[in-house]
């Protein structure tokens, strides 16, 4: 049942999406064009990250928003790499994501999702689909003859398996995200030094890379918290 993620937020947590909301505003600002699409996606995201980061279902719809907003900006730039792999891979797999986190509530703290830890036939599929993603998207983005064309591929990997470990509920998605938060600050710096309009995407993406810190930290405890609770009941 959806409901006011908001309410669950705790100090920390409305301390680091304030932070992340002006960092990414006052770069429009400083960018000297207002463009309606960059900043919508730049708040929706960081928005999206904090509910993520706390394994509320939030987080996965507006991650959807921001993969369709965020594409249209990557499109602008002829990162058709981005493009694709959000329209065509993160925004698919945030909607299974967000039945399969429904389908899988944890039992020991209220709207958030229970942990699961990665089996090795899923880690098999994973590494098969990681080799076939890669070929494939380098392959198009080679003939659309994209703008940066390593640093793209290498960023269709780690949004792949990013959302891969995600759909599995596993916290390290969050690494992943970290590794492509990084990819994707060289990417847009690289589109700044032509256009200073994307200077909101870099600021974007730092602000991504330390929500998917946090992430990684909340998710880890969790994981800790709900073992825990788990072992308990398995004792009695």
């Amino acid at each position: 049942m959806l409901h006011n993620p908001f309410k669950g937020l705790k100090k920390r947590e409305w301390c680091l999406w304030i932070i992340s909301l002006i960092v990414v505003a006052v770069s429009n600002i400083l960018a000297g064009k207002t463009d309606p699409v960059t900043i919508s996606a730049t708040l929706i995201g960081v928005t999206a990250l904090i509910f993520v980061a706390r394994g509320d279902v939030w987080g996965q719809i507006l991650t959807v928003v921001f993969s369709v907003l965020y594409a249209i900006t990557s499109y602008s730039f002829h990162y058709y790499g981005e493009m694709i792999t959000y329209v065509g891979m993160t925004a698919p797999i945030a909607v299974f994501s967000i039945v399969t986190w429904l389908k899988n509530p944890s039992a020991e703290e209220k709207n958030t999702v229970k942990i699961s830890k990665l089996t090795r036939r899923n880690a098999a599929v994973m590494t098969l689909l990681c080799i076939a993603v890669t070929a494939v998207f380098g392959y198009i983005l080679a003939i659309l003859d994209t703008p940066n064309l390593v640093v793209s591929i290498i960023s269709i990997v780690t949004s792949f398996l990013a959302s891969y470990l995600m759909l599995f509920r596993n916290p390290y998605y969050a690494l992943a995200y970290a590794a492509n938060d990084v990819v994707l600050i060289i990417l847009w710096v690289l589109a700044s030094l032509d256009n200073i309009a994307y200077l909101p995407m870099i600021a974007c993406f730092l602000m991504f890379l330390a929500n998917d810190i946090y992430g990684f930290i909340s998710w880890k405890k969790r994981e800790l918290k709900q073992a825990v609770v788990q072992s308990a009941d398995k004792l009695t």
